[in-house]
């Protein structure tokens, strides 16, 4: 496909984040087109609605049956897919674009454990990358076992590779935050991006979307890009007040120089330079490990569940206040053994 979009193509974005391709000339009828986007296929689909004649064969029939290009095509046609966050969907992509042009005739059933691993070791100097490979072949080979389309999944007894070095991303210290407002003062883009992230808690892909529609009764109500799950936050005093000074959007709190919404990526780019300019080391992930941080001290699991939108009893409760709630506890231990 080139740069430019072909004449009577139209884009579309399913309630589930899904982007799906239509024909339509004029107001005339709409036709779908199912294969994967620049592919060959695609052109093949298009060419045939332009001329009005019958769609060429089906997603499943272009690859031969049995290869992992088949599997791969087959579980982007799939409900599971088509759930997974936009960006979670461009990132196995990714990766599964290299292996299918590399083997492109693969065939599922010899696809072993072993290969699997093989896989991860050969990108053990890059654990982003090794994890990444096996959650794209995991998520295809469980949808594919479900739907009896294999036996095996060949990805099920191999655990995720884990830097045990890492302290993932960093959070922010109450010095950095302090040091952050003095540089940015209220009524400054940069400024009201720090509150919002700091006094709500969400991950950026959700504060480029929360906008006054989502306050019901004193909460923000929204439903979470990542998981798929509701968050109920608090509306802080804090907020109230960065929001009254600005500078905000008219749909969303966050919103572009140009007043226009923007996306997570670029809002991201934005923030990282906000935070060069005033010297401090954070991101918009460690402001929300720092928000956890601070309400850890007094709200239960349930209640961060609810609050930063994790799945009930997830493993992730654990992994952002560890540490906090140890402190807590070793400090009511201490004052337990003194008196």
């Amino acid at each position: 496909m080139g740069r430019h979009r072909l004449p009577h193509l139209v884009r579309e974005v399913t309630r589930h984040g899904a982007v799906v391709w239509y024909f339509r000339k004029g107001q005339g009828k709409r036709v779908r087109i199912k294969a994967p986007y620049g592919s060959p296929e695609f052109a093949a689909e298009y060419e045939a609605a332009l001329l009005n004649q019958p769609a060429p064969p089906k997603a499943e029939s272009i690859y031969p049956s049995g290869t992992l290009e088949w599997l791969w095509s087959r579980y982007n046609d799939s409900l599971a897919w088509s759930q997974l966050a936009p960006a979670t969907r461009r990132q196995r992509e990714n990766v599964m674009k290299r292996i299918v042009t590399a083997r492109p005739n693969m065939l599922i059933v010899n696809i072993t454990e072993e290969h699997i691993r093989a896989g991860i070791d050969r990108r053990k100097d890059r654990l982003g990358a090794a994890r990444h490979f096996l959650e794209t072949f995991r998520g295809m080979f469980r949808w594919a076992k479900e739907a009896k389309l294999v036996r095996i999944d060949p990805t099920a007894e191999v655990k995720t590779p884990r830097d045990k070095k890492a302290t993932g991303f960093h959070v922010w210290t109450e010095e950095e935050c302090q040091r952050y407002e003095a540089h940015w003062p209220r009524g400054t883009w940069e400024r009201l991006a720090f509150d919002v992230l700091l006094y709500t808690g969400l991950r950026r892909g959700d504060v480029v979307r929360v906008g006054r529609q989502h306050i019901k009764d004193g909460l923000i109500v929204i439903k979470t890009e990542k998981t798929g799950e509701m968050a109920y936050i608090p509306v802080l005093p804090q907020l109230t007040e960065a929001l009254a000074e600005g500078p905000t959007g008219d749909l969303t709190f966050i919103a572009g120089m140009n007043g226009r919404n923007i996306t997570k990526e670029s809002f991201g780019n934005m923030f990282r330079k906000a935070c060069q300019k005033a010297g401090v080391p954070g991101s918009a992930h460690g402001l929300r490990k720092a928000m956890t941080n601070r309400v850890a001290h007094y709200l239960t699991d349930a209640e961060l569940e609810a609050m930063f939108g994790w799945e009930r009893g997830s493993r992730v409760t654990p992994i952002y206040t560890d540490k906090v709630v140890r402190e807590r506890l070793g400090r009511t231990a201490a004052a337990k053994l003194k008196t």
